[in-house]
């Protein structure tokens, strides 16, 4: 699958999860990211962060709001 750490653009390739969705999850803090600085790119550790995606996904699925899913993932 490649580098342990991947960029948004490639996470959404990975998980056919649209950019803006991914980019959602990130600011309300479901996903994790490393960034070195302010102004570099956020890297997301592929492996876990994929497995957070499905997650959230099966979980929006069976009807949880955006919140709840913050309380189940804590």
């Amino acid at each position: 699958m490649g580098s342990e750490y991947v960029s948004i653009g490639e996470l959404v390739r990975i998980t056919n999860c649209r950019y803006s969705t991914l980019k959602y999850y990130t600011e309300e803090g479901l996903l994790d990211f490393e960034q070195e600085e302010e102004n570099l790119t956020r890297r997301f550790p592929r492996e876990r962060a994929v497995g957070q995606v499905n997650e959230i996904q099966k979980l929006k699925k069976e009807g949880h709001s955006i919140a709840e899913i913050k309380e189940i993932l804590r």
